[in-house]
């Protein structure tokens, strides 16, 4: 089959497609996808490059996200059937292979449907984020209706999706970004208050707009500034950051110990959901207080 691939990390230029062999069914719990549509986000570039070191086989199939078709489905699978469309975002990892290829071997668990009429274009473009989105705001901080919450970064691929779903929930957002058509955007897509980072005291619009400070504060940047989160969030407020892979922020432990209930570095979902139980105890093991 035809796929694209790299033998070793380094620049876009070692992307090479060609043939390579095709997958295979290896176990009763796999299904054989046809795929049908990709996409590229940064911790692809991430992997691709080297500057995300993990180990790979040889030749790597590249990229993580996937829409595509049940071709085939091992013994076992219960879940799924031959011609039912499908979607992952799991690939590409912990020494499976990568999704830009014509057919890829998922594990059932690994492996969800796509509702009818869904546009496998768009889902492949939002699966990701969206992904993200919901964790950090339903498992992680428990965003209620009525809630504020704050973005730092609202017209971004994550923060655009953490918007939405935020809206969805019933919450107040207020959000940040550098462009008239940019904030423009975030207002279309259910922003209450719209903050040009460029040209506004983004801390005087956040008192503005929640005086007891915000319930939830989502930073999207890849240096996060905790020094000016924490006297924003109200008390007992919840705290996510996606901090970049060199990022070395410093925490006001002091002043912010009785305020925080919860410190969240959420990280890209790269593996199944059971991952993000040990990101939040990881990180909810240094920095949150016991209520």
């Amino acid at each position: 089959m035809k796929a694209a691939f790299i033998e070793r990390p380094g620049p876009p230029e070692s992307i090479r497609y060609g043939e390579v062999a095709m997958p295979v069914i290896r176990h009763d719990r796999q299904v054989l996808v046809k795929v049908t549509a990709v996409t590229v986000n940064p911790i692809d570039t991430y992997i691709r490059s080297g500057a995300y070191p993990i180990a790979l086989p040889r030749p790597f199939i590249i990229g993580r996200d996937l829409v595509g078709v049940v071709d085939a489905v091992g013994a076992g699978v219960t879940r799924f059937a031959p011609g039912q469309r499908v979607w992952s975002n799991n690939q590409g990892y912990d020494g499976r292979q990568g999704t830009f290829a014509e057919f890829v071997s998922v594990d059932e668990e690994l492996l969800y449907p796509l509702p009818d009429g869904v546009n496998e274009q768009e889902a492949v473009a939002v699966v990701h984020s969206s992904l993200t989105a919901c964790l950090g705001l339903i498992r992680e901080a428990g965003l209620k209706a009525g809630e504020t919450l704050f973005i730092n970064g609202g017209s971004g691929n994550v923060g655009s999706a953490v918007l939405q779903v935020a809206r969805h929930l019933g919450a107040r957002v207020i959000i940040t970004a550098g462009s008239t058509d940019k904030l423009r955007r975030c207002l279309e897509l259910g922003a209450d208050r719209a903050v040009n980072y460029k040209t506004e005291d983004v801390a005087v619009a956040i008192r503005d707009f929640a005086p007891q400070g915000v319930d939830v504060y989502w930073d999207t940047t890849r240096e996060p500034d905790f020094e000016r989160a924490v006297p924003l969030l109200q008390h007992r407020g919840r705290l996510i950051v996606m901090a970049g892979l060199n990022a070395h922020p410093l925490f006001p432990w002091a002043p912010s110990t009785p305020k925080i209930a919860r410190c969240t570095a959420l990280r890209s979902p790269m593996r199944p959901r059971r991952s993000f139980a040990s990101v939040r105890a990881r990180s909810m093991g240094y920095w949150r207080p016991e209520r």
